[in-house]
This record gives C-alpha cells, sequence and structure tokens, in this order.
C-alpha cells in the first residue's frame, strides 16, 4: 500500500483497506505506545474492532477490557468509545464501519489528548 493511502493523525495511522458507499468501510489502523483515540461516539454508523497486534485498553459504555491479538468489540452507534495502547508497541486493529453514512465527521468526541473537537 503507497504511502498516499496512510492518513496520520497525532495518535498514529489508518488505511482505507475497502469501502461501500452506505454500506460499510474497512480500515487498518494503528495506535503508536503511549497514545490513544478522543472518547467519542457516532450518529450514523456501529464499529466492529479485531485486534491484530499489540495489547489495547478499550473503553465501550462504562466498561473497559484489555483485547489482545484475535481478540474483537463490537461498538453499537451512539456508544461512547475509545482505544488507548498503554504500552511499547504499535496496537494495530482492523476497524468495520457498518451505516448509512461513513465519512469522518460523524465524530463526536467527549475528551481528546489533542485539543480536537
Amino acid at each position: 500500500m503507497s504511502d498516499e493511502n496512510k492518513f496520520y493523525r497525532p495518535w498514529g495511522w489508518y488505511i482505507n483497506v475497502k469501502e461501500e458507499p452506505k454500506v460499510f468501510k474497512i480500515k487498518h489502523i494503528c495506535v503508536l505506545p503511549k497514545k490513544r483515540l478522543s472518547l467519542q461516539s457516532h450518529y450514523k454508523r456501529s464499529e466492529h474492532w479485531v485486534i491484530v497486534k499489540g495489547t489495547a485498553k478499550v473503553q465501550v459504555g462504562k466498561d473497559f477490557l484489555i483485547l489482545h491479538p484475535n481478540q474483537n468489540i463490537y461498538i453499537p452507534k451512539e456508544t461512547l468509545h475509545r482505544i488507548e495502547n498503554t504500552g511499547d508497541e504499535n496496537v494495530e486493529f482492523v476497524e468495520t464501519q457498518i451505516g448509512e453514512y461513513l465519512e469522518e465527521d460523524d465524530i463526536v468526541r467527549y475528551e481528546d489528548d489533542f485539543g480536537r473537537k
């Protein structure tokens, strides 16, 4: 995959792997050591995460879990969620989004380490 398909964020990067608009999108996401995504929710999509590398601390609603490679979690739409890398190696996971609207602006941020809204 060329670097032009990789989107960098303050917490790591993601690659859009496949998309069928208004149905699903698949991303390969990497969270760098000691970084985390914002605490967020989505109005128009649910997500399924499968950990493929590293150990992730995941929040879904009020529940906190530690996930290892080959473990997964389902995040219903409108549910608070976050993934965090508390370790010293990258955490990588595959995210499958399902919904009628799958754009990046369907993110409601409640907390963000990088000051994004």
